[in-house]
């Protein structure tokens, strides 16, 4: 299961990235100018080209790519605005838990979950969605309509990207798959652009960014796009009934942010009791027992 290596690899990466942004931002960040950012960074995938054997593929793979790309945007956008209106410990354990869910349930209807129903993947599934809610859960969590709303859309669109980036690995294998995608991110990402807030903020003069403040900007960047090329390539690597797995187990990066959060706790100004602590381990105990599920598979 190379797959299964790779994926933590990349969550664990993930995590550093988050560190990094819990450093630079202040509050949450303008949806859309995030999503920009994020989207028109995408062009870098294009130094990949002349070191693969980069073609045309069909008109039906494009269009799932650069449908990818849409939707990815638009998760970027569910994701960021529900922050900016409601607490992280609202939305955070949410997407935790509807992710995985949403993922098996679009992956069953059109990718087919052939040899899912088995003890060992279904107790598997269980925990590594039970350890992510509770991994996850802060001690001011408070639920409400709205907020489950945003938490639901941002999990269904990122649900829908691992399922799409699954059709195109298939067709396109790895690299030309992951190029073709963010070619569809960058294009969707220039419409952002039309937003006049969004111009705003890229003009704008900010003499706060600092040189410190920029090499964290760049570590995180650099963290971050690794991140995403392990991500990627687990999913192509790993055959389509373990697509669900891949996104529950970012609970991992939650466990990750945790062990960080106690090293670093004056640092990050996390506040750390004897009641977190042992929620966390619980949550630790019910992943672990859902990475031995997986392994004995």
């Amino acid at each position: 299961m190379l797959w299964l290596i790779i994926i933590i690899a990349a969550y664990f990466l993930f995590s550093l990235a988050s560190l990094g942004d819990r450093y630079l931002l202040v509050g949450p960040p303008n949806p859309k100018v995030y999503a920009f950012y994020v989207g028109i960074l995408s062009i870098l995938v294009l130094i990949f080209i002349p070191f693969i054997n980069f073609y045309l593929p069909s008109a039906s793979v494009i269009g799932f790519s650069f449908l990818y790309g849409l939707i990815f945007i638009l998760s970027l956008l569910a994701i960021y605005e529900g922050l900016k209106r409601f607490e992280v410990s609202r939305i955070i354990p949410a997407l935790g838990a509807f992710l995985p869910i949403f993922t098996f349930l679009l992956a069953f209807f059109i990718l087919g979950q052939e040899g899912f129903f088995t003890y060992q993947k279904i107790f598997s599934f269980c925990f590594l969605i039970l350890g992510s809610i509770f991994i996850s859960l802060e001690e001011s969590f408070k639920v409400s309509f709205k907020s489950l709303l945003f938490a639901g859309m941002a999990a269904f669109f990122l649900s829908l990207c691992f399922v799409l980036s699954k059709i195109v690995y298939s067709d396109l294998g790895f690299w030309n798959g992951f190029v073709w995608m963010r070619l569809g991110t960058f294009f969707f990402a220039l419409f952002l652009f039309l937003f006049k807030d969004v111009r705003t903020e890229i003009f704008r003069k900010n003499k706060s960014f600092t040189k410190k403040t920029g090499l964290v900007f760049l570590f995180v960047q650099a963290t971050g796009a690794i991140a995403v090329v392990l991500q990627n390539w687990s999913i192509a690597l790993a055959d389509t009934v373990y697509i669900s797995f891949i996104s529950a187990l970012q609970a991992v990066q939650y466990l990750f942010l945790f062990v960080f959060s106690l090293l670093f706790y004056k640092v990050l100004k996390e506040r750390i009791s004897k009641k977190i602590i042992f929620q966390k381990i619980f949550a630790i105990i019910l992943m672990t027992l859902g990475l031995v599920f997986l392994a004995l598979e």
